[in-house]
C-alpha cells in the first residue's frame, strides 16, 4: 500500500479513503472499484472486470455502486479536513475512470459531513420486513432532500393509487426474476454460504439473505414468496419506498443516482432508520417503463429504495474486500 501513497496523502489518510469505499453498498455485494491517489487527487476507478452478465448486462447497477462508494470517498476527503472538487468521469480516453476528488485547502468539515460520515460503518442493506412504526414526516423529508442532488431526483411513493400500482409492478418484475435460470444461477454463484472461511471478501453472505423474503426486499429467489396484493400494499404502507430517477439515462446519470441514493441512505440512518435497494425490477423494461408513465416522470427510473424502521437487532454486515486489495 506504502508505495501507491503519495506525498500528499499519509498512508493512514489514504487508508480511510479506502475504508470509506470499501464500505459502500454495491449490486449483490460486487464491490466493483479501486481507489488511487496522485498528488492532491483521490481516484475511483470502476473495476470492470467484475461484471454481473445476467444481471446487470449493461453494467448500469455497477455504476450506480460507484456512485455511492464516490460518495463516501468525498466525504471522507471532507472529514480528513480538506475542501473537495468533486469531477465525474474526467477522462474520456480512460473509461474505468469514474471520477475524481480533488483536495483543496484545509476546511473544517460540517456537522452534516460529519454526521453522514460517522454512519457508513452503521448502514445495513436491511431485507428483512420493517416494523409497522411509520416514517416520520420530517426524516422523510431529511431522506428525500438528501437524496436530491444535482440531475437527481428523489420521489416518495404515497397514496393508496400509486401504491396498488407499484405493488403490482414489484409482482411483476419477480415473477420474471424466479423463472429466469440464467439470473438465478449468477445470484447462487454470488451466495456466500460458508461465511465462517472468510475474514475478507465480496458476494451475498446467507445471513444477509434472511429466509421468507417478499418481492419488495431487495433479491428475488426461486422460494421468494408473492403475496396478494392487499397484503403486500399493507407491508409497503408500513415503510415508504423512494424513487430515484434522473433526467436523461447516460453512464454520468448512473453514476449521480448512485452518489443520491447513498446521501439519502447515510441520512436515514442518522435518524435511527433502516434501508435497502431494489433495483432487479428495473431491469425489467416494462416495470420500468410503466413506472415512468404512473408516476409520469420526466426522467428515468434508477433506484428503488425502502425506508423505515427495524424489527429488532440491526441487520448482520456484509463481507467487505480488504484495504489492501482496494487501495492498489
Amino acid at each position: 500500500m506504502s508505495s501507491q501513497v503519495s506525498t500528499f496523502w499519509s498512508a493512514a489518510a489514504a487508508a480511510v479513503l479506502a475504508n470509506a469505499v470499501i464500505r459502500a453498498p454495491s449490486v449483490h455485494n460486487i464491490q466493483p472499484w479501486t481507489v488511487r491517489v496522485a498528488g492532491r487527487e483521490a481516484q475511483l476507478w470502476e473495476r470492470q472486470d467484475v461484471e454481473l452478465p445476467q444481471y446487470d448486462p449493461e453494467g448500469r447497477d455497477r455504476t450506480i455502486s460507484c456512485g455511492a462508494a464516490l460518495a463516501n470517498l468525498e466525504l471522507a476527503v471532507r472529514v480528513l479536513g480538506r475542501a473537495a472538487t468533486l469531477s465525474m468521469l474526467p477522462d474520456p480516453a480512460s473509461p474505468e475512470l469514474v471520477a475524481t476528488v480533488t483536495a483543496g485547502d484545509r476546511l473544517s468539515p460540517e456537522m452534516t459531513d460529519l454526521h453522514r460520515y460517522s454512519a457508513i460503518d452503521r448502514r445495513r442493506s436491511d431485507r428483512r420486513q420493517f416494523a409497522g412504526t411509520s416514517v416520520s414526516a420530517h426524516d422523510l423529508a431529511e431522506v428525500v432532500r438528501a437524496g436530491t442532488t444535482q440531475d437527481v431526483y428523489a420521489l416518495s411513493v404515497r397514496g393508496e393509487f400509486h401504491t396498488d400500482a407499484v405493488a403490482d409492478l414489484l409482482t411483476s418484475a419477480a415473477q420474471d426474476s424466479r423463472r429466469d435460470r440464467s439470473a438465478q444461477r449468477e445470484l447462487s454463484t454470488w451466495t456466500i454460504r460458508d461465511e465462517r472461511a472468510r475474514r475478507h471478501g465480496v458476494g451475498i453472505a446467507v445471513s444477509c439473505m434472511p429466509a421468507g423474503e417478499l418481492p419488495w426486499a431487495g433479491l428475488v429467489r426461486p422460494a421468494t414468496g408473492l403475496p396478494r396484493r392487499d397484503v403486500l400494499r399493507q407491508r409497503m404502507d408500513q415503510e415508504r419506498l423512494l424513487i430515484f430517477f434522473t433526467d436523461t439515462d447516460s453512464r454520468v446519470d448512473h453514476l449521480r443516482a448512485g452518489y443520491a441514493l447513498e446521501s439519502a441512505w447515510l441520512t436515514a440512518v442518522n435518524a435511527g432508520l433502516t434501508a435497502s435497494i431494489l433495483t432487479q425490477p428495473l431491469h425489467v423494461p416494462h416495470v420500468r417503463a410503466e413506472l415512468r408513465k404512473r408516476f409520469a416522470l420526466d426522467g428515468y427510473p434508477q433506484v428503488l429504495m425502502r425506508v423505515g424502521h427495524s424489527l429488532g437487532t440491526p441487520a448482520p454486515a456484509s463481507l467487505r474486500r480488504s484495504i489492501d486489495e482496494v487501495l492498489q
